[in-house]
């Protein structure tokens, strides 16, 4: 071992420093600096784990550190503005402004290149519509072939689920607090209503996941008598079946049981200090007949409130066996929530981030189409979730298909997220997604409700000016041939002649499906209401 290699003159130059410090009678500080370093280098010289620190005592820790704030050197000064990994600063900072009332004006021009393939835009008009509100609403639950006793008007912009456990108790409360005060729901995610959803009294959408915490019998299987018991009170407004999530769709979850505390633990139903499980299927059904029965059934024990289910779209003959089955039943959903395979606030293997489920736009598309040609899409509202955040990315949404649409980061910035991407440890600098008491302190309610209300009436007043420059005086007046998207730095398309389109009743002729797109001349004759499973 050759200790006059650079890489130990570190260590060499400690042992040297305590030595003479020692000698020389130096300061006591000193010496113990010198000690504390010394004893490090002779650990990291003889310990076996690490290679790194073998060959590199001392210094090698230099080298962890600045990889442990990487992330946080990225974002501060190295990150470009408009570069969305997986929000932009631009992205984050219109969220902060207008839940802080700040302006959320930008001079000098645009920071985009509006010649760049993907780039995309809405048409103006020349005789812009007047500004008249910006509370606009869907009606759910409505439709006079199957009307609801207790429809429910939804803002088209709500927040998406997320679980009290994965959030802090206090970020529930803010959530909460803010739909109240802004007139908009709010999704409980599938960890069911906690008493933090309930104590600021804002409308709930909840959310039933295949573990159906809140409705459970203590095998885990479906619990009726539970269900009635929240789902009957006034503020739950929507019933939300969960069949998959785009963070981590097709994969269930286990919430370790050293983080069920009794809070979680009576929120869901299960046993404290017990591992809770999140199957990744069903077990009150195993077909698309089946399904829809149960959905009618959730109806039912509501009291007729709106009921339907989230999924992110995988293999396409499964939803069109769905529909099928809503064909053959007469049962259809009030509303179906597409979430884009981009990922939310769930933690997620990695490949389930980068490489399972269909990104919004693709999977939106396949979903309103598929209704419309069912003749189902009037009966059935549409919501959207998927990296949502501004007035655009609402417009651009329902231009393409959506009645609605959901957002749980754009929230979770509304909050103070700062994108650290600590969601998964417990450690979130912010106190927003972590159970520990010390830094959820740090998230003070009340200030934290009056940003959740302000970011969603800005967004929404940013909507109507948006809208109403296309000639529109609501959202749902939006179309395909709004959009516009660049595909070359010489050729852009409308949305309506670059995406595929489907009449009413194509699906119902065999005579139309070979002049269909692949996905429904291929896939709709496969599809099946009696199994999700594809005919040969």
């Amino acid at each position: 071992m050759n200790f006059l290699s650079p890489r130990y003159l570190v260590l060499i130059a400690a042992i040297v420093t305590l030595l003479a410090s020692v000698a020389l009678r130096a300061p006591w500080e000193i010496a113990v600096a010198a000690a504390a370093l010394t004893l490090v280098g002779i650990t990291d010289l003889l310990q076996t784990k690490r290679a790194l620190r073998r060959n590199y005592p001392i210094l090698a820790h230099f080298r962890f550190f600045f990889e442990s704030i990487r992330p946080e050197i990225r974002q501060y000064f190295l990150e470009d503005d408009t570069v969305a990994e997986p929000f932009s600063r631009n992205q984050r900072s219109i969220v902060y402004q207008r839940a802080k009332m700040d302006t959320d004006k930008r001079p000098f021009g645009t920071q985009m290149d509006v010649y760049a393939p993907g780039y995309e835009w809405i048409n103006h008009s020349i005789k812009p519509a007047p500004e008249q509100h910006h509370d606009f609403r869907v009606e759910i639950g409505n439709h006079p072939d199957c009307p609801r006793a207790q429809p429910y008007s939804a803002s088209v912009f709500n927040i998406s689920a997320m679980s009290f456990g994965a959030l802090s108790a206090n970020a529930i409360l803010a959530l909460n607090g803010g739909a109240k005060a802004g007139g908009f729901m709010h999704d409980t995610g599938e960890g069911s209503i906690s008493p933090y959803h309930r104590q600021h009294g804002g409308d709930l959408v909840w959310e039933i996941g295949s573990g159906y915490f809140g409705c459970r019998n203590a095998d885990g299987s479906f619990s009726e008598a539970n269900f009635i018991a929240n789902a009957t009170t006034p503020q739950v407004k929507m019933i939300e079946l969960k069949l998959s999530q785009g963070a981590k769709p097709g994969h269930g979850g286990v919430l370790p049981g050293a983080k069920v505390t009794i809070e979680i633990a009576t929120t869901r139903g299960v046993m404290l200090g017990e591992d809770c499980i999140s199957p990744s299927s069903h077990s009150a059904f195993s077909t698309p007949l089946e399904m829809l029965a149960f959905i009618d059934r959730l109806r039912t024990l509501s009291g007729g409130k709106p009921t339907g289910f989230k999924l992110s779209i995988g293999h396409p003959w499964e939803f069109f066996g769905i529909v099928k089955a809503m064909l053959a039943t007469g049962i259809v959903p009030d509303f179906i929530v597409v979430d884009g395979g981009e990922g939310g606030t769930g933690a997620a293997p990695v490949e389930f981030t980068d490489h399972v489920g269909t990104p919004l736009q693709e999977a939106l598309l396949l979903v309103h189409n598929t209704l419309v040609g069912a003749n189902l899409r009037d009966k059935v509202k549409v919501g959207a979730s998927g990296k949502i955040i501004t007035a655009f990315d609402i417009a651009r949404t329902i231009a393409l298909g959506a009645d609605w649409c959901n957002s749980a980061r754009g929230f979770m910035f509304a909050l103070g997220c700062i994108q650290s991407q600590s969601c998964h440890t417990d450690r979130c600098p912010t106190g927003v997604a972590t159970q520990d008491p010390a830094r959820q302190r740090a998230l003070v309610v009340p200030d934290k409700i009056r940003r959740v209300a302000n970011f969603h009436e800005n967004t929404l007043k940013a909507l109507a000016q948006l809208i109403a420059a296309a000639g529109a005086t609501h959202p749902s007046q939006l179309k395909p041939r709004h959009l516009v998207r660049r595909i070359s730095d010489h050729q852009v398309k409308l949305a309506s002649a670059l995406l595929p389109y489907l009449e009413p009743g194509e699906l119902l002729d065999p005579s139309q499906l070979a002049r269909l797109p692949p996905v429904f001349g291929l896939y709709w004759p496969m599809a099946q209401a009696e199994s999700f499973n594809p005919l040969c």
